[in-house]
């Protein structure tokens, strides 16, 4: 979950990415794992060389490292990829399974989300064997689940209340 300062942030950077009607792309380079630290930490060099973003991200980078919250560029990201989504009216999602999914069966969980809530699904999914069987599904502030293991501590609660 975002901090306050993380979702101001990020609000920050979206408003102004949006303004400059650059948003797919500095979604793009915010979320790509494959630039080169190298590169990141050109972001910030006051020589202005080897910049990967324009001048309002380089000067967002210097802002997060002088007011010592470097540590939430994560938040921030997630944030920000939260506010393109939506403004693009898509929805994440994160399904939860004990087993890998076949490629074909994630397909139609996302496609039956999508239907219904009848937005674009990005879905990740995660395999978490502590559920033991079935899957829980989360997206926006709702969660299905639909698991083993919640079946059963249900059923345990209900045996010890009788």
């Amino acid at each position: 979950m975002a901090t306050g300062a993380a979702k101001r942030y990020a609000r920050a950077v979206f408003e102004i990415a949006q303004q400059d009607g650059d948003l797919e792309s500095v979604a793009a380079v915010l979320s790509n794992p494959t630039i080169a630290t190298e590169r990141r930490e050109a972001l910030v060099r006051s020589d202005g060389t080897s910049r990967v973003l324009d001048a309002e991200a380089t000067n967002l980078a210097r802002l997060l490292i002088e007011s010592g919250r470097v540590d939430e560029a994560g938040a921030i990201d997630d944030e920000f990829q939260r506010l393109a989504d939506e403004a693009a009216g898509r929805v994440r999602a994160t399904l939860t399974t004990a087993i890998e999914l076949e490629p074909r069966d994630r397909d139609r969980v996302a496609k039956e989300l999508s239907g219904r809530l009848e937005k674009e699904v990005r879905m990740t999914v995660v395999v978490d064997p502590r559920i033991l069987g079935g899957m829980k599904l989360q997206y926006g502030d709702r969660v299905v689940d639909a698991t083993i293991a919640t079946r059963l501590e249900q059923l345990r609660r209900r045996l010890a209340e009788s």
